[in-house]
């Protein structure tokens, strides 16, 4: 099944396989999942991250190798929200899709504050996923 969001199709594919994907989660097949929705869109570079820590060093050693980052909230180590936050103090403008299963109001607020880009709530079907990546994907161009 071939699916579409906006424009034609080609554009965004062409778009989507340009965009350079970090996953960074704890559980390694919540990556596999992420990433194999992500290859279905159409996304040829992603890279993957077990915790904020690992992804922070991958973002240092070349920033420009990311465009957008999808991460668990919840990791030993360093978690999502802060690694969110020291995303944020170098790079204000990197898109920063957060993957929850909290849906309380104050850890809204809270990752709004740090400066989250977008959520998505656990459980997220393929089709959720897709679209949060195209439309942040679609800000980008």
């Amino acid at each position: 099944m071939t699916r579409t969001f906006g424009g034609t199709r080609t554009t965004m594919q062409k778009h989507l396989s340009n965009l350079k994907i970090l996953i960074v989660d704890d559980q390694q097949d919540v990556r596999t999942l992420i990433r194999d929705i992500l290859t279905e869109a159409g996304v040829t570079k992603i890279f993957e991250a077990s915790d904020g820590k690992d992804a922070m060093q991958f973002i240092d050693m070349d920033f420009n190798m990311i465009d957008l980052v999808i991460c668990d909230w919840n990791m030993p180590g360093m978690s999502g929200i802060d690694f969110l936050r020291q995303i944020r103090t170098a790079f204000p403008k990197m898109p920063f899709l957060m993957v929850t299963g909290r849906n309380d109001k104050d850890s809204v607020v809270e990752a709004k504050t740090a400066g989250v880009t977008a959520f998505i709530r656990k459980p997220f079907s393929p089709d959720e996923l897709e679209t949060k990546v195209k439309i942040l994907s679609s800000r980008m161009k």
